[in-house]
């Protein structure tokens, strides 16, 4: 399925699949779902969503694994390989470190290399490790996850040789302050905005007035919710799911696109309810960690 976003360095798929709890969870590794996990992320690819997320942290790194041994079968110029340093990493020799155990646990070099949260450790010095590997090759971009737009500002100030660009953070239809903030300097920067946790733990998936929405065009309430925000230039929705079924619902949402009209009443009607407060926060029985 061909649906694409381009930006000024590259073109990608304009769904992203998520890697979060699988291979394990905070830090720690899991091999029981192994060969499914391995299998939704091949699916995903073949329905053509290119963009793959993950990270250091994700299953102490089991995650990494996981998207090396998925990938192993296509053709590595087709996929955009993202994965995070954690901010306890984030002084220049952990970053090299940290990217170049990445890269060796994928299988690859990584195309967008991200600092997952802000960090005590000077931004500087983070971004100068960035640079070093990107002439080195390990990483081809780099871009910031969890960072307000004075800690962009202030990332973009240290960048000497290459540009930031991307940003992922927290966005959804239930969760849009970010629209005044970062996605709005992304959007006016022409950085790509990747959005994590967009169906909000699959409570949209179960919104009524978006399924609604969908009989008009055969589409579920998710693939509504995801189309929503791919339909805006520059967000890449990020979206995981470890059977196959789900894979190919998610996949779903790419290849068309919702009239303005209806773009615009779902757009109006999240704004108008309490979602977050009122659903978001009932929904979340447990603190995580950044995605």
């Amino acid at each position: 399925m061909n649906d694409v976003k381009k930006f000024k360095y590259f073109t990608v798929s304009s769904l992203a699949f998520g890697t979060w709890r699988i291979g394990g969870g905070y830090w720690y590794a899991s091999h029981s779902m192994d060969n499914q996990w391995v299998s939704a992320i091949k699916r995903a690819i073949e329905l053509g969503i290119r963009v793959i997320d993950t990270a250091e942290m994700y299953g102490n790194g089991h995650a990494e694994e996981l998207v090396g041994e998925a990938i192993k079968e296509f053709s590595r110029e087709d996929l955009f390989i993202v994965s995070k340093v954690w901010p306890s990493h984030a002084d220049y020799d952990n970053v090299i470190k940290s990217a170049k155990n990445s890269s060796k646990r994928i299988g690859s070099y990584i195309d967008l290399y991200l600092l997952h949260a802000p960090s005590r450790v000077p931004i500087c010095k983070t971004i100068k490790a960035f640079e070093r590997l990107v002439d080195d090759g390990v990483i081809r971009f780099f871009g910031l996850s969890n960072f307000d737009v004075d800690g962009i500002e202030r990332a973009v100030e240290c960048s000497s040789k290459y540009d930031i660009v991307a940003i992922q953070n927290h966005y959804s239809l239930l969760n849009r302050d970010d629209e005044r903030k970062a996605l709005s300097y992304a959007e006016q920067n022409g950085l790509m905005y990747m959005a994590y946790t967009p169906l909000e733990n699959s409570t949209l998936s179960s919104n009524e007035f978006l399924a609604n929405i969908g009989k008009k065009y055969g589409k579920t309430a998710t693939q509504v919710a995801l189309n929503w925000y791919i339909s805006r230039n520059n967000v890449i929705p990020i979206v995981k799911a470890t059977k196959i079924p789900h894979v190919e619902e998610n996949a779903g949402a790419m290849g068309w696109r919702l009239s303005e009209e209806d773009w615009k009443a779902i757009d109006a009607h999240f704004r108008e309810k309490s979602y977050f407060l009122d659903k978001l926060i009932s929904s979340l029985k447990s603190i995580r960690p950044w995605t």
